[in-house]
């Protein structure tokens, strides 16, 4: 029920921007816009924007496909949706807190490029879930887009692979940021 919940928030925000026409620039998560201007709830609208329909359909698909973890019981691991909610929202918060620090470290770095980078989409959580699997499942396979049957514990690089390969403007940092909260 959470999965389902999540994809119908993430689908009505893309509803409510692309009927007021608002972008990257009104709801997206940047060095600059978050640490300097200090608006720090771009960290949360991020998370559930997107722009593009594609990108919902990407993102909404795989969180889909990894919505069993929320329906997994067994062996006293605790899984089920409380359980989901709350690495959820141990994933929002530490996904966009490894991002901005990323970024502050490549901007000291003298990548001044990555100050005004603006990202949006749900690809960090949907990552973490991913690498949450491939570390508790890593014998099953996760479905891509319905067609790719992945083994889990290649999920995590595969997708970060073809991510970047098919979407050269996806954020690397912020899907590997994913990850690494996930491990």
């Amino acid at each position: 029920p959470i999965t389902s919940l999540v994809i119908a928030l993430c689908s009505g925000v893309w509803y409510f921007l692309n009927s007021k026409g608002l972008g990257y620039e009104e709801v997206g998560v940047s060095y600059a816009k978050v640490v300097r201007d200090r608006e720090y709830w771009r960290c949360l609208t991020a998370s559930f924007s997107h722009i593009s329909p594609l990108h919902l359909l990407f993102n909404m698909s795989s969180l889909w496909s990894l919505g069993v973890v929320e329906q997994m019981r067994g062996r006293g691991e605790g899984w089920g949706s409380g359980w989901y909610v709350r690495y959820t929202l141990v994933m929002l918060v530490g996904t966009m807190a490894l991002v901005i620090l990323s970024y502050h470290v490549l901007v000291r770095m003298g990548h001044e490029r990555y100050e005004r980078v603006t990202a949006v989409g749900y690809s960090c959580v949907v990552f973490g879930w991913m690498t949450v699997l491939s570390v508790r499942q890593p014998t099953s396979s996760l479905s891509l887009l319905g067609y790719i049957q992945l083994p889990v514990n290649l999920a995590p690089f595969g997708s970060l692979i073809f991510t970047s390969v098919v979407v050269p403007q996806a954020s690397f940092v912020g899907h590997l940021a994913g990850i690494v909260v996930g491990y």
